[in-house]
């Protein structure tokens, strides 16, 4: 039951975004170029930190010393560029004077060409040394990019600019970086979102299936109201963090169109985004949407924007009229920074266009191959097993008549069962790891004790095949070895269904789960015990008819048809409580 992820969830919101403020330790070497951290913010128009230098021309080779410094900040990015071109490669190296809060990146394959943080702690001033090239242009000037929290950064701060002492004075005005521009206003919303007009006005999905936004806080609320060539978007959740949805043209996590409402402190920040792949999601610009509005309010969180149905020309901009499967998820947000959804994403059965006629539908949290990989392993480890070990433990007396190949018919309904519980288990096996694409590293001990529940449920029938004759020396050997195995296997395989049951990718109700799971293995250890006692009972009886010496055939006979009899009821009541378990679980499963 590894889980990985496919789907958004194994997907849209995830632990960090992918740039300068989102990687504490500061390798941000695909930030070498614009030197912008992508946070789906603007970034501050007025710098607040300043860069100085120990001296204000140089010749190749001359060391300088550069400071960054100003109010507090965690994360930065320090560069030297050519003066008369700012946009074109770094300049020159650094040397390190504390590499405790700074460490260099290499930047255009040329090494030491940049300088980073090392981790997110506080800082208010840098040091570093520069070091001229010997093909240094006339003109140096210094870069930084300063991230003092996730949405507070500035970009390309100016520094000095540094000559050589025979060029012409530098007469480019620093206008060149200008103030980037700040995002459109957003207006708050002034009363939640109905649900009323779900199926007739808007296409709704609702989890849970036909939740009301107005009066339940659980409820995840996703709406499309087409007007002519635009539509209106409504999400509503949990204040937790954020809220998000995708379109997708398949079940699968990548080249996916994604939107999220992230709140931070008081305020709700809307961002469009794609998916590439099994990665963290990139924020694109917010031009595509129109209207944006967001309200916090009674521990809900709600956002709405339009956008046109096509638009053409915007990359990672999906058409609204066609028709996609659409991924819903929430999940916690820290400082405007999206984490790993708590749950799996809930999935549309199938694709919908979500500009076709207004509909009211719902979705699952777990996928098809996670299901079916639960049912059989719970079929193979909760039932055909359980009744393979029974029939080999109590049913030999009871059905020892030859069969099939001249085998006892118990013999013969036991390896049926075991050779039915590694079937199931090797075809429940590789669905994760095709629904994952890979190994899970996220699911805990859950895949590792798969693995050596695999391998001993293929050892057990090899191992039988070599099975030495009855009367055989090695035979008891055998015999201890098999069961050795078994009951490891057995017992690994409840552990491990208990810890996949907790993974997000099954989603299992918390209380059906549990109790399905403790109620079956108390079921399967009273009847061993009843069974047992039974068969100590009876063997019991027999000896005192034996010590008594009025043992005859009718005796023996009338004692081994009263425990036959009753072993059968046994095994009738035990089948009946298995399948109402079975039945239990399955259920769960089947409406996730």
């Amino acid at each position: 039951m590894a889980v990985s992820g496919f789907t958004l969830g194994t997907c849209i919101l995830l632990l960090y975004i992918s740039y300068v403020a989102n990687y504490p330790n500061g390798k941000v070497t695909q930030s070498c170029h614009g030197m912008i951290p992508e946070h789906g913010h603007s970034p501050q128009a007025v710098p607040v930190h300043d860069i100085s230098v120990s001296q204000m021309t140089f010749r190749p080779g001359d060391r300088i010393e550069v400071t960054l410094s100003g109010q507090p900040f965690k994360g930065f990015l320090l560069e030297a560029r050519n003066a008369e071109d700012l946009n074109g490669p770094p300049v020159g190296s650094f040397t390190l004077i504390d590499s405790e809060v700074s460490q260099l990146l290499t930047c255009k394959d040329i090494q030491g060409s940049a300088v980073s943080h090392t981790s997110k702690s506080k800082k208010t001033e840098i040091k570093v040394y520069w070091n001229a090239p010997s093909s240094a242009p006339n003109h140096t000037q210094f870069l930084a990019t300063v991230v003092a929290k996730y949405k507070i950064y500035w970009v390309k701060i100016p520094g000095p600019i540094i000559s050589q002492p025979n060029a012409f004075p530098f007469t480019t005005p620093k206008a060149t970086i200008g103030p980037l521009p700040t995002l459109d206003p957003v207006s708050p919303l002034t009363k939640p979102f109905s649900a009323s007009d779900c199926g007739n006005k808007k296409f709704c999905i609702r989890s849970p299936l036909n939740c009301d936004p107005e009066k339940e806080v659980a409820c995840v609320f996703l709406s499309f109201t087409r007007d002519d060539q635009s539509v209106m978007v409504e999400m509503s959740g949990p204040n937790k963090g954020y809220l998000s949805f995708a379109l997708s043209h398949d079940q699968w996590m990548g080249d996916d169109d994604a939107y999220l409402c992230i709140r931070e402190d008081q305020t709700v920040y809307i961002q469009p985004s794609h998916l590439t792949g099994r990665s963290h999601p990139v924020m694109d610009s917010r031009d595509s949407l129109e209207d944006m509005a967001w309200r916090l309010a009674d521990g809900v969180m709600q956002c709405s924007f339009r956008r046109n149905i096509t638009l053409p020309g915007v990359k990672n901009r999906f058409d609204l009229n066609t028709s996609y499967y659409i991924f819903l998820a929430d999940g916690a947000a820290d400082d405007g920074r999206i984490y790993k959804h708590s749950q799996q994403p809930l999935i549309t059965y199938e694709k919908y266009d979500v500009t076709d006629s207004p509909k009211n539908i719902g979705g699952s949290h777990s996928v098809l191959l996670l299901k079916v990989h639960g049912a059989l392993m719970f079929v193979a480890w909760m039932t055909t097993v359980s009744l393979g070990v029974l029939v080999a433990r109590f049913f030999k007396p009871v059905w020892s008549r030859a069969f099939f190949l001249g085998a006892a018919a118990w013999f013969q309904v036991h390896r049926m069962l075991m050779f039915t519980t590694t079937a199931l288990t090797c075809i429940a096996f590789v669905m994760p790891f095709i629904y994952r694409g890979g190994w899970s590293r996220h699911a805990g001990y859950h895949p590792y004790l798969g693995c050596i529940v695999i391998t001993l449920a293929v050892l057990q029938p090899l191992l039988a095949v070599f099975r030495p004759p009855l009367h055989d020396p090695r035979r008891q050997m055998f015999n201890w070895t098999h069961w050795s195995m078994g009951t490891a296997a057995r017992i690994i395989a409840v552990a491990a269904m208990f810890l996949g049951m907790d993974l997000p990718g099954l989603n299992l109700p918390d209380s059906q789960k549990t109790y399905a799971m403790i109620g079956f293995v108390a079921w399967h250890v009273g009847t061993e015990i009843i069974l047992e006692v039974h068969a100590y009972r009876l063997s019991r009886k027999v000896e005192i008819l034996d010590d008594d010496r009025i043992q005859i055939l009718q005796s023996f006979t009338s004692v081994e048809a009263e425990g036959h009899a009753f072993k059968k009821a046994v095994l009738a009541i035990y089948i009946c409580g298995n399948v109402t378990f079975l039945i239990i679980f399955l259920s769960a499963i089947n409406h996730l």
